[in-house]
């Protein structure tokens, strides 16, 4: 059962909250600095900026590290979301309001922008690289891969980082992130991208212009995330008896 609840002003803009969107800004800008960043370096070392499977394991790592970081960074202040499909997958799960959660998403967002306006300003990018599915692939097969591959990412952010029963889970949370982040971009980077996170795509297309096919990036990985929070919600957090409050605003 969905455990979605408003809040109120008050609480969203209480002093503890401001300082969460402060830090889900920071975190989300220094992560898309590096991950696409990992992207435009490629592009400049090589002449071709198609991909091969070195690049594409430099980018997988890139973005696995700088999550990591970003996430590490972020935790005891904003519980470290850097990513709409995350909050919107622990507003499923009730654990942060959904006022709250808009304010997450517009820090994100604004986050992720101003990596890539600074980015295209550091490196004279002529381009910022965008999200695209792949050539031959439709755009629905795209959005069944980010709900896959977003369902992946949530649910390790319940498994370890969310669950009351996490334990010792807690401290490895960020790099258990990090790395289901660099697999699935692994495996779904060539197909559709490997986004998982709408932010992380809104960025380079802001800073490029580029909109085209970005609603994958959105409606994949939001339905991955929701998914993901309202299985482990309600399957194994609803079973516990009694529940533990989260505080993740």
């Amino acid at each position: 059962m969905v455990k979605v609840s408003i809040g109120s002003l008050g609480d969203s803009f209480s002093a503890t909250s401001l300082r969460s969107y402060l830090a889900e800004f920071i975190a989300t800008l220094l992560f898309v600095f590096a991950g696409v960043g990992s992207a435009v370096a490629y592009g400049k070392l090589t002449a071709d900026a198609a991909l091969d499977p070195a690049g594409l394991v430099a980018v997988a790592l890139a973005h696995a590290f700088g999550l990591f970081v970003g996430v590490s960074m972020a935790a005891n202040v904003s519980g470290g979301h850097l990513n709409p499909a995350v909050t919107f997958g622990l507003a499923v799960g009730g654990h942060i309001t959904v006022l709250t959660g808009v304010f997450y998403w517009i820090a994100q967002l604004l986050g992720s922008t101003a990596a890539c306006f600074l980015l295209k300003f550091v490196t004279s990018a002529k381009e910022v690289p965008t999200h695209g599915v792949a050539s031959g692939m439709s755009e629905v097969e795209g959005v069944v891969m980010e709900i896959v591959i977003t369902f992946g990412l949530v649910y390790t952010v319940y498994a370890t980082a969310a669950d009351p029963k996490k334990g010792p889970l807690g401290t490895v949370a960020p790099i258990a992130i990090g790395f289901v982040v660099g697999a699935n971009i692994l495996a779904a980077g060539p197909f559709s991208g490997g986004s998982m996170n709408p932010a992380r795509s809104f960025g380079p297309a802001v800073a490029s212009g580029n909109f085209a096919g970005h609603w994958v990036y959105w409606v994949g990985p939001l339905v991955g995330g929701g998914l993901a929070g309202l299985l482990y919600g309600d399957i194994f957090i609803g079973s516990y008896e009694p529940v533990p409050a989260q505080d993740y605003a």
